[in-house]
């Protein structure tokens, strides 16, 4: 086993490690179906992309199909033969995202193959794959060792900003947030106090950036008054803390930041109104066409203060506006402003046709619906899975089993696009209240047999065989999420426990506890290497 704490610790330069970066317009995940803006133009480290590879796809299912939670090994048997290289290991730990512990059991294979073999075959970006699986399901002991793993070995695999990024992305969406804040002066030990310290202004607006749009503004003021000696503010700083505020419903406090900010002499733009903006419409009340009216006169003033200072507003402004008329079900009024941008040189973009399409769906306009997606793909905007989940909603509340399955048939013929996990729990709500269990099983097994399902889809269906009473079926798939990686909810074991007893079930219980307990031994003594929190409660 390599060692963790190497005592000699070769310094990265800025230069090896900033190309590793890729730029994007926001810090945060985006969802087509939100017209929120951006709260600045922050670099934003990446992680590898999904790409079309069918080694990988068949290397993944291989691993997926043949697993033995009890025999670790029998997965990694099967691999001989296959030639291993740099990016199929990363294609294949994407696809095995939902899949933490096949994940790690096949990253140790590789990383023993790595060993033996005479060319790198674990990069960076291996590890970072892998830091971010193990931290959807919490397992940060084993994240950091990890770290400390590729800190110890050679330039190939050395962490960068994106392991560390990672890292505190996930233990702020934990709520973990004095950790993440401990994990990011940490980077100066692993990377070198130069490297942070010449770009810390880059790395604090990432750091407040994450804290805000996981909710948690209070805590980035606290670390910014500590810090602000440090470093300049300016617009991007501030844009993040008005979005923060925003993101929790204070938009008061936005507007007292925004402010303070003018106050100083730091302009804000376009995207820092925006925020504003969104953060004014997205919390309000719209039961009644007074209240809509009244945030609708806010949202002008906004946007009469954006013109005195001589910006103009942009496709996100409308969409923000066109998505407060979607909420307050105005289809009408919808169309009306996509009239109006289009008439002002400004074309819709993804979120903004989204916005329409739901409002349309939940008015049940399903025909107009149908003709702004053929409008918005002859203009070159193409849906997203997002955008038809606006219409399987609309037929899970309407009951019109045919037509979702007409749509999800030519979503899986299409080429380009493909249902997603999101996707595949509407169809399954639906299928399991309509007690359309054939179906159920259809959608389950095309999920498995594509991305897997997650922990929401595991919730969904052992609750939905609670409710139906099929308590062998929610049982095995109790065990088999446990043995795929994923902890349950505690309301998903209370309910099983519950059900189980009012069944008169409680041997099947007890045969369950036992089980669970043999996964847990088995689970530690698989990884005992690594610092592993059993999945138990």
């Amino acid at each position: 086993m390599p060692a963790f704490f190497p005592i000699h610790r070769p310094r990265l330069t800025a230069a090896k490690i900033f190309p590793r970066l890729r730029f994007f317009c926001s810090v945060y995940d985006s969802d087509e179906s939100d017209p929120s803006p951006s709260p600045c133009l922050v670099a934003k480290p990446c992680l590898q992309r999904f790409q079309p590879s069918p080694e990988a796809d068949a290397l993944s299912q291989l691993l997926i199909r043949h697993h033995n939670p009890f025999h670790h090994m029998e997965s990694s048997l099967q691999l001989q033969g296959i030639t291993l290289s740099p990016s199929l290991i990363q294609q294949t730990l994407l696809r095995l995202s939902h899949h933490s512990k096949i994940a790690l059991a096949f990253f140790k294979y590789a990383h023993g193959h790595h060993n033996l073999s005479s060319s790198a075959i674990l990069d960076t970006d291996a590890y970072n794959i892998l830091i971010d699986i193990l931290g959807k399901v919490q397992q940060f002991d084993v994240a950091w060792q990890l770290i400390f793993q590729m800190d110890s070995q050679g330039n190939e695999s050395k962490p960068d900003f994106t392991t560390f990024f990672v890292l505190i992305r996930r233990l702020v969406a934990a709520g973990l947030t004095r950790t993440a804040i401990r994990a990011f002066y940490d980077i100066c030990i692993i990377l070198g106090n130069e490297v942070f310290e010449s770009q810390f202004s880059f790395l604090f607006c990432y750091l407040m950036d994450t804290l805000c749009k996981y909710a948690y503004v209070k805590v980035a003021v606290e670390i910014f008054n500590k810090e602000k000696y440090r470093l300049e503010a300016d617009t991007k700083l501030y844009t993040i803390l008005i979005y923060g505020w925003c993101k929790i419903g204070k938009s008061d406090m936005g507007k007292k930041f925004l402010g303070e900010m003018l106050e100083r002499g730091i302009e804000a733009n376009v995207v820092t109104y925006n925020v504003l903006l969104n953060g004014i419409c997205r919390h309000a009340n719209l039961h009644s066409d007074s209240r809509l009216e009244g945030v609708i006169r806010e949202a002008e003033k906004v946007f009469e203060e954006m013109r005195e200072r001589g910006l103009e507003p942009d496709v996100t402004s409308y969409s923000i506006l066109l998505h407060v008329y979607s909420r307050a079900h105005k289809p009408q009024l919808c169309l009306d402003k996509l009239m109006v941008m289009k008439e002002k040189g400004i074309w819709p973009s993804l979120a903004t046709y989204t916005s329409a399409v739901k409002c349309l769906c939940c008015c049940g306009r399903m025909d107009d619906a149908e003709e702004l997606l053929n409008d918005m793909v002859h203009h070159g905007v193409t849906p997203t899975a997002e955008t038809y989940n606006c219409f399987f909603k609309q037929y899970r509340g309407q009951r019109e089993i045919d037509s979702a399955l007409r749509l999800y048939r030519k979503m899986k013929e299409g080429i380009h696009l493909s249902p997603s996990i999101h996707t595949y729990c509407i169809l399954l709500s639906m299928f399991l209240k309509l007690d359309k269990m054939g179906l159920v099983w259809e959608i389950w097994d095309d999920m498995k047999s594509g991305i897997g399902p997650d922990l929401d889809a595991y919730t969904l269906l052992i609750h939905g065989l609670c409710e139906k009473r099929r308590w062998k079926q929610a049982c095995m798939f109790f065990v088999e999420m446990i043995e795929k990686g994923f902890l349950p909810q505690k309301v998903t074991f209370e309910t099983l426990y519950r059900g189980l007893i009012q069944a008169d079930m409680l041997r099947t219980w007890r045969r369950l506890q036992k089980k669970l307990e043999e996964e847990s031994v088995t689970f530690v003594s698989e990884f005992q290497e690594y610092h592993l929190k059993p999945y138990k409660r």
